[in-house]
């Protein structure tokens, strides 16, 4: 496999910025494919849905299983993405995707860029992780550690309210930076033999060049899936497949405009 280099960033001086009328059109091409092919959006929000409960209940309360829970997540969730991406790309180039197909080019991504994508997410999950012990820590005492105050009155003093705070803020800054590593990056490398540095630098860039559009979509995304998980988590089984085929179509559009170089 050959992976392609960084271009200079005069490649792309001449590409036309992304606008708001982008971000419908991605939403309306994402709920498109999935009421199109509404089988594979299912199928894959079920195993993600099935994936994060199961991990979370095997990780109440034991140490090791959280920290498989947070080892484990985090790698599957790019697969899984995957699989909406070649959904969308299949349906693109005129083709009838079938589970066969799609499954085995999601299975054919272990052996590309997308476990180092993966790898890249699970270390940025255990240092939030970390981070986010520690604040509490700082605010809330080194006995906190030995495990969260389960009454409400604690939470809503002042140092809880400064905590609640700071991790909010602190939270919305990293988890910004982690959709900007990954906005585009993940279709890219279902898309394109590059390497994941080169897919990730590519996405912060788009990032950079239209960061209104981009914080706009970021606050879809957070909104979207915020509230597909009230009812019982069952908005997931809509939002998440809509959201992936919007995200392959976000990449195309931006591919298509020479946003990515």
């Amino acid at each position: 496999m050959t992976l392609t280099n960084e271009p200079p960033a005069a490649a792309s001086e001449g590409a036309r910025r992304l606008s708001l009328a982008d971000i419908a059109a991605i939403l309306r091409a994402g709920l498109s494919d999935f009421a199109a092919a509404p089988q594979f959006g299912l199928f894959f929000s079920a195993v993600y849905v099935a994936l994060g409960l199961g991990l979370w209940q095997l990780g109440a309360g034991l140490f090791v299983w959280t920290l498989t829970a947070t080892l484990a997540f985090p790698m599957m969730a790019p697969f899984l993405a995957v699989g909406l991406y070649e959904v969308s790309r299949r349906r693109e180039a005129g083709e009838r995707p079938t589970f066969e197909a799609v499954l085995g080019v999601v299975w054919r991504q272990s052996e590309r860029q997308i476990p180092w994508a993966g790898a890249v997410i699970l270390i940025y999950t255990l240092f939030w992780s970390f981070l986010a012990h520690m604040l509490f820590a700082l605010f809330m005492g080194p006995s906190a550690m030995m495990g969260p105050p389960g009454d409400l009155a604690t939470y809503l003093s002042g140092d809880g309210l400064r905590m609640i705070a700071v991790e909010l803020a602190v939270g919305a800054v990293l988890a910004f930076l982690l959709f900007a590593l990954t906005a585009v990056s993940l279709p890219m490398l279902l898309d394109r033999e590059v390497d994941f540095v080169t897919a990730m630098r590519r996405s912060v860039r788009l990032v950079r060049a239209n960061p209104a559009v981009m914080l706009v979509w970021a606050a879809i995304i957070a909104a979207a899936t915020f509230l597909a998980m009230l009812p019982a988590f069952l908005g997931l089984f809509v939002v998440l497949p809509v959201l992936g085929h919007a995200s392959w179509h976000l990449y195309r559009r931006a591919d298509q405009l020479g946003a990515l170089g």
